[in-house]
């Protein structure tokens, strides 16, 4: 008798086990699924903003160009000039990246971690 009641013991724990490790796997699921969505929808939001900013810093940078080439009367060195400004904002970019992947680095973290 008391083997039988140890055996509906152990059946009931292994019940209960299942049950937990199911539930764990549910939630782990949905807990990668909102933040595989979380990055999905920001890259998405970043790209479309990313592209609508880039199409306007296009229209500027050649409306510059062209204005800096009337106003020297020579649109070949406006160009130069718009060209040569961004090749400087590259640079300075580059000297400071550690500065910018820092604060990022930090943020998404952040996001990331913290949504677990």
């Amino acid at each position: 008798m008391a083997f039988q009641d140890i055996k509906e013991q152990i059946g009931h724990v292994e019940e209960g086990v299942r049950g937990y490790v199911k539930n764990s796997l549910d939630l782990y699921r949905l807990q990668s699924f909102k933040s595989m969505m979380k990055g999905i929808t920001m890259a998405t939001k970043v790209l479309f903003i990313g592209g609508v900013v880039s199409i306007a810093l296009l229209f500027l940078s050649l409306s510059a160009a062209f204005w800096i080439g009337e106003q020297l009367e020579s649109t070949a060195l406006g160009f130069l000039i718009v060209g040569c400004f961004y090749i400087l904002m590259g640079i300075v970019l580059f000297v400071f990246k550690k500065k910018i992947e820092k604060p990022l680095l930090k943020r998404f973290s952040k996001f990331y971690f913290d949504e677990l």
